[in-house]
């Protein structure tokens, strides 16, 4: 199978970060200064996204428990 490879090459054209957005000579420093603050932005957002979630979970606890037991059921009929 000749396509067993396909995931490990690049297209052609194209090199890694240059069609993210990044201009043609930006500079390493400022794109990897861009990559850290998104990585910030996200984390600051998975955190409030988990706070909002406990906060639901205190406030509807019928609601909690009926996810976690259907969630519960669906991981004991999940076949491996």
């Amino acid at each position: 199978m000749a396509d067993r490879n396909f995931h490990d090459t690049p297209s052609p054209g194209t090199d890694r970060g240059a069609g993210r957005g990044a201009a043609p000579g930006a500079e390493p420093e400022a794109e990897l200064e861009r990559e850290a603050e998104r990585r910030r932005r996200r984390a600051q957002f998975l955190r409030d996204l988990a706070e909002a979630r406990q906060l639901r979970d205190r406030v509807q606890p019928r609601r909690a428990k009926t996810a976690r037991l259907r969630h519960a059921m669906r991981m004991r009929t999940f076949r491996w």
